[in-house]
């Protein structure tokens, strides 16, 4: 296993920054730019503070598979013995690919299709957190077809206000996912009745990037907690509880708890409850495991906007346009002493007011200048695009003082290498 550095494995020192034993300076150099750089001493870490976090239960840490689906990055969190939370058939197979184990497999998501569950039955995953009664029904006539039970838990939408972003809120009546609270018993019910569907747990995620406080984790707890004693009376007994995920990380000036600080928060109910206790963080091991390299290819001063125009843009990285996240961006390295800061927009190339990675940045910069978008090892590329015809960044893992390409420049002859021309 990776040795951990002493400091955080990315970091400034003389006003250069690095991951792990590497700037971020060479790794531009080498393989070029846009590029994702991942460091495997940071996705150890952030996955074994969870793990010690909640060490006074039974418990398995499921890393959201959908924040970052890289093969390389899946098989360093299989290696340290992680679950995976997937939310598609295509997920699924991308574990398996990179040696994840599929009785360590929770799979949510609403829109499951019959091929999707039965391949998920077929190698043996260890529970469905269901999202409607329609797809209870489905996996039952897809079990029974198999001949098999299959292991569910009910994803309960608890009505609570997780005060993040409303794209990525998930625990509202407003939203989409999840069985309303209103009709949770009677979900139940109908899966206890269905001949092949075996009831194990309860589940619960009630949005992404919660930064505020653990209270909103707290309160839809205890709404859960009364919800399996309710349970319990009626002759339904579970064996897990699934917690979710979605405690935020620092992208900016964020002061979010720690995952020992979450832990502690929900202790007491959950060793009341006595369940083994199921999570599934993403961005919080993902997040600050990652940087998107970037060069400055253009400066645009306007007399009301400086442009500095960059070689990465909203394809590569869509999050700033999408939610209007607010990401660090830093200079990889000192700029010259008769360099002044301005006020800049870092923006890209794509033929879209909304491409923009940064907005009112004080920077010293020039052309050629190679910039580092922090934070971005979740949500990143996994969401990147080949909108305008460019091609996909490459992504590189490093480990102490080597790197390795982890999945390739894409060329622009294999962007159309799946059409044809009319004969």
């Amino acid at each position: 296993m990776t040795d951990l550095p002493q400091h955080d494995p990315i970091y400034q020192l003389n006003y250069q920054w690095f991951i792990e034993q590497l700037s971020f300076k060479q790794l531009a150099e080498q393989y070029g730019t846009p590029l994702y750089v991942y460091s495997r001493a940071a996705l150890t870490r952030h996955y074994q503070q969870f793990d010690e976090a909640f060490g006074f239960i039974d418990h398995q840490v499921c890393f959201s598979v959908k924040s970052n689906s890289n093969l390389a990055v899946l098989n360093v969190l299989a290696r340290l013995g992680a679950g995976f939370d997937i939310v598609s058939g295509g997920e699924l197979a991308r574990v398996l690919a990179a040696g994840g184990a599929a009785e360590k497999i929770v799979f949510s998501g609403l829109g499951k299709t019959e091929q999707e569950i039965e391949h998920a039955l077929t190698v043996g995953i260890a529970c469905f957190n269901v999202e409607s009664a329609a797809e209870l029904e489905r996996i039952n006539t897809v079990a029974a077809r198999l001949n098999v039970r299959a292991p569910v838990s009910l994803r309960v939408n608890p009505d609570v206000d997780a005060k993040t972003h409303p794209y990525i809120s998930t625990g509202l009546k407003d939203n989409k996912f999840g069985i309303p609270a209103e009709t949770v018993f009677d979900t139940y019910a109908r899966a206890a009745e269905l001949s092949h569907i075996e009831i194990i747990g309860i589940d619960c995620h009630i949005g992404s990037q919660l930064t505020e406080s653990t209270q909103p984790f707290v309160d839809a707890l205890i709404k859960i907690k009364e919800m399996i004693l309710t349970l319990q009376q009626r002759g339904i007994t579970l064996k897990h509880i699934d917690i979710g995920g979605g405690l935020g990380v620092r992208y900016y000036d964020e002061t979010p708890p720690t995952p020992a600080e979450y832990a502690a928060a929900l202790k007491p109910l959950l060793l009341e409850l006595g369940l083994k206790v199921y999570m599934e963080p993403g961005r919080a091991i993902s997040a600050n495991a990652g940087v998107l390299l970037t060069t400055v290819d253009l400066l645009k001063p306007t007399v009301h906007k400086n442009f500095a125009i960059v070689d990465a843009a909203m394809n590569d990285f869509i999050r700033p346009a999408l939610y209007g996240a607010c990401m660090s961006i830093v200079r990889v390295e000192a700029a010259p002493h008769d360099l002044a800061p301005k006020t800049w927009d870092i923006v890209g190339a794509v033929c879209e007011s909304a491409d923009f990675l940064g907005k009112d940045r004080d920077l010293a910069l020039q052309q050629g200048d190679v910039l580092a978008v922090l934070g971005a090892g979740a949500y990143g590329f996994v969401m990147s695009s080949q909108y305008n015809t460019r091609p996909r960044a490459a992504e590189i893992m490093v480990d102490q003082a080597g790197s390795t390409v982890v999945r390739q420049r894409e060329t622009l002859a294999s962007l159309w290498e799946l059409e044809t021309l009319l004969p």
